[in-house]
């Protein structure tokens, strides 16, 4: 067994006109997006208060345009050139729907003392007025902006409360203990139904505003006002957070933007044909009152980066291996959909589907990916965080990216974050620790797995990055599992992957 590092050559990318590159931002600068699917303008929709409206136009007046490098010391990042010089598409100053939200009820709902009805009743201010507008003006929207005030960012997550100085009670809130009851022993009355409603999601003002569009497939982009503010405005937000330089900001959001709106930014230059990749994931379902209830979503990913998000139910918890595993039957039924969905795609199955998890992948699954898959080599392959070794190099730069360790011949250690020459600099903080990558069921050759995962870590177009530490199959993984649980499980249609992130 070779126990020596060996290094993996850094994925190419392909954009415009054909031409490859190592780096996001060089290969759209140079060459643009991939031409196929570029549209030819943006078809935005923006809601939010007036304020928020106002912020999002001055700074897509600053994104059409060129914005320096706030440090150009740093290695690492670009200026921007501007939106329609990098995509070659137009994005209009004026908005295809615009709807404008009042501060003051977003203010009265989110401060809420019931948390359930506060999520609930502020999530509906925003998702009401698009599917009303959608539903009565007809009108096409690729993606939705909607500008959110600090204030709901700061009150919208699960753990944050309002001081008591600025809560406000709700007489008509049920409170979550009768609200649950209501849900597990349903009243006879519509009113104590309709007023059990907020509790049925989650507390989580991002995810459950996804979650109750999807099913008016709508696509969206959540943006806080700050976000927005120029460098003049510090003393409006208290100021700037500091997370990102204008540019950075510009290059992330309208690449996010872009592919949101039907674009591919880039793809992988060299992939194998008729390969699929899918990563799985398993979250526990806490608004069923059923115990042991999950809910499973699998992402089918192209050579592009995109996909399919399929989801379903069951009981899936095993109290023997304290963990969750699909049943056989539910193995070949979800393969089955994402073989359909391929074959739909190139009216021929794939040759080779990688399965990609957090957790080992049992029997009963391994049996069940293949009866739903005959024509295709089906390859589990498990991807965690590993702290079993740390390795450093006698220099000031930490380990590079694409280091790997063969542990055996099944289980590796990959480093997908480290130095990279092509930065000259680690675009990081830390010491950068490997995914441990392990072949647990299937044929496959562990070199190719390593070079798939590599690949699969240069397509995350929710930023415009270098690479990203983990492959796009589990990226979102944790992320689309928390939007299919956030609501209420609706049967439908697989969404393309954009209507998740």
């Amino acid at each position: 067994m070779n126990r020596e590092i060996d290094h993996l050559d850094e994925p190419l990318l392909e954009f415009g006109y054909g031409q490859r590159l190592k780096d996001p931002k060089d290969g759209l600068f140079l060459f643009g997006p991939l031409e196929d699917r570029r549209p030819a303008e943006m078809r935005v929709g923006v809601i939010g208060t007036p304020k928020g409206i106002a912020v999002y136009r001055e700074w897509l007046d600053r994104a059409r345009a060129f914005i320096p490098l706030a440090d150009p010391e740093v290695k690492h990042r670009l200026a921007y050139p501007g939106f329609e010089a990098i995509f070659q598409t137009k994005w209009p100053t004026k908005p295809v729907a615009e709807i404008g939200v009042s501060g003051n009820e977003i203010f009265n709902a989110i401060r809420k003392t019931d948390r359930h009805k506060a999520i609930y009743d502020t999530v509906s201010l925003f998702s009401r007025p698009i599917i009303k507008k959608l539903t009565e003006d007809d009108v096409q929207v690729d993606v939705w902006f909607v500008i959110i005030p600090d204030e709901v960012w700061r009150l919208g997550r699960p753990l944050s409360r309002p001081s008591k100085l600025e809560g406000l009670h709700d007489p008509n809130a049920l409170g979550p203990k009768l609200g649950k009851r209501l849900l597990r022993e349903p009243s006879l009355f519509a009113e104590d139904k309709l007023a059990s409603e907020p509790y049925r999601y989650d507390v989580n003002f991002h995810h459950q505003l996804k979650a109750r569009l999807l099913v008016n497939k709508v696509v969206v982009q959540v943006v806080r006002e700050s976000s927005f503010s120029s460098p003049t405005d510090d003393d409006a937000y208290g100021g700037r957070r500091g997370l990102q330089d204008p540019a950075s900001l510009a290059w992330n959001l309208t690449t996010t933007a872009f592919f949101k709106a039907g674009g591919r930014p880039w793809k992988l230059a060299e992939v194998r044909p008729g390969v699929c990749y899918i990563g799985l994931v398993f979250k526990i379902n806490t608004l069923d009152p059923t115990a042991g209830n999950a809910c499973c979503g699998a992402q089918m990913f192209l050579d592009s980066g995109d996909g399919l998000v399929f989801k379903s139910t069951g009981s899936w918890y095993s109290q023997d291996r304290k963990e969750f595993n699909l049943t056989l039957e539910g193995a070949r039924e979800l393969i089955s959909r994402v073989v359909a969905a391929y074959t739909d795609l190139h009216e021929k199955p794939p040759l080779e589907i990688f399965v990609h998890g957090r957790k080992r992948f049992s029997f009963e699954e391994w049996c069940g990916f293949r009866e739903g898959a005959p024509a295709s080599n089906v390859v589990c392959v498990r991807i965690s965080r590993s702290q079993e070794m740390k390795l450093y190099r006698p220099t000031k730069t930490p380990i590079m990216r694409g280091s790997a360790y063969r542990l055996e011949q099944n289980r590796s250690l990959l480093w997908t974050a480290g130095y990279i020459p092509e930065l000259a600099t680690y675009p990081g903080r830390e010491v950068p620790n490997p995914l441990l990558i392990e072949i647990s069921r299937g044929d496959g050759d562990m070199n190719t797995v390593l070079h798939d995962v590599m690949g699969l870590t240069k397509v995350n177009f929710n930023a415009c990055i270098f690479s990203d530490g983990l492959p796009v199959t589990l990226r979102f993984a944790e992320a689309v599992g928390e939007i299919l649980t956030a609501a209420p499980h609706r049967d439908g249609p697989p969404l393309p992957f954009r209507h998740y992130i």
